[in-house]
């Protein structure tokens, strides 16, 4: 394994030209499906998870529409007491604490420390960019044990907005001191790929579902299953520049 300060050192010799290559975090690289008993569980719906990250999107969209400035967890909460109340289920303080707390344990898809090695080792610049807020992102990265493979972690929390809003993708790429033309997304979102590209960035897709890409939205020029072949393409495209 190589720790964070060898990595900065092997950064300093890497070719600076290389693209920075942003990673959304739920979902994309931190696996969901562990939280998904526990939902099932505490709604009596096998589909609650799902619905829950369905409303939490709508309700954000919405915000970012009607400028509703707000943050994920004060959203993430409100959306647990609407799905509550939906499926007709009582939700104490105490649980409603547990479930969103669970997001900080959440372990990465089996595909992703070697992928960001193998970014890293050719020279490139690995960033976390998350709707989460700041202290969950670091919080999350460090529990996952992901530490040593991220160069930095943006969250869209000081914007008072989400992702997909073109505002915040502007902002990751002031933020990191690059033109968003120079930026990439990698995420299993085809909403939050839609975005980035809309605002020049270039992205990756990695299909972790099998739900089809939605049709109307921006299509990037890297769509696969794994994170190693995202990974492979990236690698190639740049040696081709």
């Amino acid at each position: 394994m190589i720790f964070r300060a060898e990595w900065h050192t092997l950064w300093d010799k890497m070719d600076m030209g290389k693209e920075t290559i942003l990673f959304d975090i739920n979902e994309t690289v931190l696996n969901l499906s562990a939280l998904k008993p526990t939902f099932a569980e505490t709604f009596c719906d096998e589909g609650a998870l799902s619905l829950w990250f369905s409303l939490l999107l709508h309700s954000s969209t919405v915000c970012i529409a009607t400028n509703v400035r707000t943050d994920f967890a004060e959203l993430s909460g409100v959306m647990l007491d609407s799905l509550a109340v939906r499926l007709g289920v009582s939700l104490t303080e105490e649980i409603r604490t547990e479930l969103l707390s669970l997001f900080a344990n959440l372990r990465p898809h089996s595909d992703i420390k070697p992928a960001l090695n193998k970014l890293r080792l050719n020279g490139f610049r690995t960033v976390a960019f998350s709707n989460s807020s700041l202290i969950l992102i670091k919080t999350q990265i460090e529990n996952a044990g992901l530490e040593a493979y991220f160069d930095d972690i943006i969250s869209v929390e000081e914007m008072g907005s989400f992702k997909p809003d073109p505002n915040v993708y502007k902002f990751a790429a002031d933020k990191l001191g690059e033109s968003v033309g120079s930026l990439r997304l990698v995420a299993t979102h085809d909403w939050d790929t839609h975005g980035a590209l809309s605002v020049g960035f270039k992205a990756a897709y990695i299909d972790r579902t099998g739900v089809p890409y939605h049709p109307l939205y921006q299509r990037p020029d890297i769509y696969e299953t794994s994170m190693e072949s995202i990974v492979d393409q990236i690698i190639f495209k740049s040696s081709q520049q």
